[in-house]
């Protein structure tokens, strides 16, 4: 086991306390273990109580001090979180008779008086120890933070983190939470007098163990496992007169980025949501103005340091639909053979080789309406904010256009989609007399068919794997975008194989 990690912070007033736990909620999920100690008064129950209304999204949510109930349970949009306090806990044999033995799973759990039931805390925690400051006034106190177990590693983050801020001069910034997407990425926006900028944590990390040919899930199909390719694509989307978020203070090593906000003015509207078409118009041309143009493959990142942009090659490509044989079709009750996976991939293989073979152009990867922000100030396509693109790669034209036509969260109807679709192919005869229509909608069906397979996989993953199950809300309008591309007739053998193999997903 590691050695624990501990620091001390200096905490003015209850609004550095609020500041401090912020930033340990950017840093935390489901499981953690957070103690709060110190004397009566010390600050426990204040710190609880900023850290929930931090994940909460809500300043004014009332949030009391369990010291009657003894657990108080909080539903919050991420995640749940219990907030206990031991204070009335004679020893931790009482633990179970209030729900806290085993700790609820995938919770957050912030516990105050801990010492009451010392023997019974998992090795894996955080410490929180609260003094007064009297000689520093009234209000002042200080924060012993230790990490035991596996989170020595999130205090040292911390612990970097407040750093960072304190370099960058943000660290008396109000922090206001931000939804985070499916990634280990987290997100809070800075607001001070002079305008407000988004906090980007995103840990060096792997997806998954090694078990793509010793590589990572995320190395096998080129996904970003630091922040290094965010930096290196937003200033070559920049030059090129794309809307990409101007970065101000970067630490390419600890992963911390404070950048431009674009704001929240989205792509869609209603309840349920639905594509402004007026926009999706100019994302369309946006992607017709980028494909046309002459991109390099390897970018600037620092001095002396460059940023080579991975090829999708159809090994990538077969890692990523591979996760329907091994998420989606176990959760259907299908039973994958070696001759079944061996087909599978023949299949496929031989499939992508059309569009793999194309010209290729920058892939932004997650091309849709939740990473895309409208910016009604700017004119043309610059209209467009893109915040998602570290996962660039080399690859076929017609993956992003795939991407933001079959948004995988929202209905696009397809009479939009075909507008669009046209629109877009309009746009590249005009530039290019050599851009071959027919060529480019059977490129666009293969791709269809192979991000809405992969998804199908990747939804199961983020709901059996990670805890995430309402990513499985999307798979039957997925299974509709899917349906409408094995339509194509270069698909046939794909539709036939998934006829008789692969079941729709539960309505």
């Amino acid at each position: 086991m590691s050695s624990p990690t501990t620091f001390l912070a200096a905490l003015a007033n209850e609004t550095a306390t609020a500041h401090l736990m912020a930033d340990l909620a950017l840093l935390v999920g489901p499981g953690d273990v957070i103690t709060l100690s110190g004397d009566l008064g010390a600050g426990k129950t204040a710190a609880a109580r900023a850290m929930i209304r931090y994940l909460a999204d809500d300043e004014m949510l009332e949030v009391p001090s369990p010291t009657f109930t003894l657990a108080q349970g909080y539903d919050l949009p991420a995640l749940a979180l219990v907030h206990a306090d031991l204070y009335r806990v004679n020893d931790a044999s009482e633990l179970e008779e209030i729900g806290l033995s085993p700790l609820p799973e995938g919770a957050i759990a912030l516990i105050e008086w801990p010492e009451r039931a010392a023997g019974a805390l998992p090795p894996d925690r955080i410490d929180i120890a609260f003094n007064h400051r009297p000689a520093l006034g009234s209000t002042a106190r200080s924060a012993e933070i230790t990490g035991y177990g596996k989170a020595a590693a999130k205090v040292a983050r911390l612990k970097a983190l407040r750093e960072f801020l304190q370099g960058t001069g943000f660290s008396e910034a109000k922090r206001q939470r931000m939804a985070g997407d499916a990634s280990i990425r987290s997100y809070a926006r800075l607001i001070r007098d002079d305008g407000v900028v988004i906090l980007m944590n995103f840990p060096r990390q792997p997806d998954g163990p090694p078990l793509y040919e010793g590589k990572s899930y995320s190395g096998a199909v080129h996904l970003a496992e630091d922040v290094k390719p965010f930096v290196a694509i937003a200033e070559g989307l920049r030059e090129r007169g794309f809307s990409a978020p101007t970065i101000g203070y970067a630490d390419l090593e600890s992963g911390f980025l404070i950048t431009e906000d674009f704001g929240s003015a989205g792509f869609v509207e209603g309840d349920p949501p639905q594509p402004i078409p007026a926009r999706y118009e100019v994302a369309t041309d946006l992607l017709a103005v980028l494909h046309h143009e002459g991109l390099p493959e390897t970018l600037p990142l620092a001095p002396q340091l460059n940023y080579p942009i991975p090829t999708f090659d159809i090994e990538a490509l077969l890692v990523e639909i591979g996760l329907m044989l091994e998420w989606y079709l176990p959760d259907r009750g299908v039973e994958t053979s070696g001759e079944m996976r061996a087909e599978f991939a023949a299949m496929w293989r031989n499939l992508l080789e059309k569009p793999i073979a194309a010209a290729k152009t920058w892939v932004l990867r997650d091309f849709h309406s939740p990473n895309l922000i409208w910016l009604g100030e700017r004119t043309g396509i610059a209209q467009v904010g893109v915040i998602d693109f570290q996962d660039a790669v080399l690859g076929p034209a017609a993956y992003d256009l795939v991407s933001l036509l079959q948004d995988a969260r929202i209905d696009v109807p397809e009479a939009l989609e075909l507008a669009l679709l046209t629109r877009y192919i309009k746009a590249r005869r005009a530039s290019d007399q050599n851009f071959d229509p027919a060529v480019f909608a059977e490129h666009y069906a293969i791709m269809s068919a192979q991000r809405n397979t992969r998804l199908l996989g990747t939804f199961a993953r983020l709901n059996r794997r990670d805890g995430k199950p309402h990513y499985l809300r999307h798979q039957p309008r997925i299974w509709t975008y899917l349906s409408r591309s094995l339509a194509h007739p270069a698909l046939s053998p794909v539709r036939q194989w998934y006829a008789a193999n692969v079941p729709p997903p539960v309505a």
